[in-house]
């Protein structure tokens, strides 16, 4: 851990993906450049952990989305990671008998159709500058809404009514996800191994009054020439962090881009050859308030669960070991009550009460899609934002958090160029 310097020319907030990104963009300059990161590790909503002995965990990002386009994809080469590419198992069904193969293509059916008519209404609020939440393009009456609603908490952190339609639209997704074998958080720690950092180091205050910034730390006060800013937006729009003077800007455009939550939870399994190995489960619940889980990825003796939005925070907030609970109670239910002595709880995640985190990843609430470009924006040429809530097309991902990072430390280069 670096001591904390009393200044230099660059102080990045945060080391997860998007400080990271930034710190290695100006690497190579002749800037002094450190890392401020209130945690004691790097990598911020990316945290990998071994659940046991044999048991890799990501407890949070775990995909490398559109891998074809993701630039983590070259990272892992050249830091020797390998990399899975295996096809993902979310539109299979392994287990047939807790989601028979009819219904499950009923159900791929209507959602694929509501992908279809959210992506006209976007096409049409484009052109008429009205955004809407995207749950107003539900199929009225159609017996699978609440379970295309549980789809979105997975992938929004959010149910629908939550969502704008057009920021919806607006995500890229080549469809082609590979995964970490050592886990996408050890990536990225190990992407910022000789990165320049002060760890425990929780910033309360920056002060742009004057001719330098003034930064105040749980390590003591520093002055920068410059600050990029990557802490996520909920910890901006409760003012965690201070500006003086104020930036009502961003503190308009953070609360219109909330972290919306999903969280994981890891079971150890007896017996795993009798099921599937990288299989899905998932029951035909008929509701939102469900789980979702992947059968023995890479083959380890385990089951992991996924559980988003309301049902997620609802589950956090019920405790420690809820969400094992819940999940034990599903997959009994789906695959027999024998399952309940062979399932056992490792770990889970908790990211709402994460205090560094307080959510999982960006969306934009409905009539807040422009304020992704809002709060990347520069100010004064001394103040610069990242952060996968700043990415126009890749939020909601480590690589777009990364991508971020990278054009932020590309406007303060340009920004010095013109100084």
């Amino acid at each position: 851990m670096t001591s904390l310097p009393s200044e230099v020319d660059v102080a990045i907030i945060g080391a997860g993906a998007a400080g990271l990104g930034a710190a290695h963009a100006l690497e190579n300059s002749d800037l002094s450049v450190i890392a401020l990161e209130a945690r004691d590790r790097v990598g911020g909503r990316g945290h990998t952990i071994m659940a046991a002995p044999d048991i890799t965990f990501d407890l949070g990002c775990g995909w490398l989305h559109s891998a074809d386009e993701n630039s983590f994809v070259p990272i892992a080469e050249r830091l020797h990671f390998e990399i899975d590419r295996t096809r993902p198992p979310w539109r299979e069904q392994a287990v047939n008998g807790a989601f028979p193969l009819h219904e499950r293509t009923d159900f791929l059916a209507a959602l694929d159709t509501f992908y279809d008519r959210a992506e006209d209404a976007a096409d049409e609020a484009r052109r008429t500058g009205r955004d809407a939440a995207a749950n107003q393009y539900l199929e009225p009456g159609n017996r699978w809404n609440p379970m295309i609603d549980a789809i979105s908490t997975y992938i929004n952190g959010a149910e629908l009514d939550r969502v704008s339609i057009l920021d919806m639209d607006a995500y890229e997704d080549t469809e082609i996800n590979w995964r970490v074998r050592r886990g996408y958080g050890a990536l990225i720690a190990a992407y910022g191994a000789t990165c320049p950092l002060a760890l425990n180091c929780e910033v309360t205050l920056i002060d742009h009054s004057g001719q330098r910034l003034r930064i105040e730390t749980s390590r003591g006060t520093l002055t920068a020439g410059k600050v990029i800013v990557t802490i996520p937006t909920n910890l901006i729009a409760d003012e965690s962090i201070r500006f003086h003077p104020a930036l009502p800007a961003k503190l308009d455009a953070a609360r219109g881009l909330p972290l919306g939550l999903a969280d994981k939870v890891m079971l150890a399994l007896d017996e795993p050859q009798l099921l599937p190995s990288d299989g899905s489960l998932r029951g035909a619940t008929m509701r939102t308030d469900m789980g979702t889980y992947h059968l023995r990825p890479f083959g380890q003796p385990c089951i992991e669960g996924f559980f988003g939005g309301r049902f997620a925070q609802a589950l956090e907030d019920a405790g420690d070991g809820a969400l094992a609970a819940q999940s034990i109670d599903e997959i009994a239910g789906f695959l027999g009550n024998d399952y309940r002595r062979k399932l056992k709880p490792l770990a889970e995640s908790r990211w709402a009460h994460d205090p560094f985190a307080r959510g999982s990843y960006s969306h934009a609430l409905p009539g807040h899609a422009g304020a992704r470009a809002v709060l990347a924006a520069p100010v004064d040429g001394r103040l610069f934002f990242a952060g996968e809530a700043t990415s126009p097309g890749f939020f909601s991902t480590a690589h777009g958090a990364r991508d971020s990072g990278e054009r932020a430390a590309g406007e303060v280069l340009e920004a010095r160029a013109k100084n």
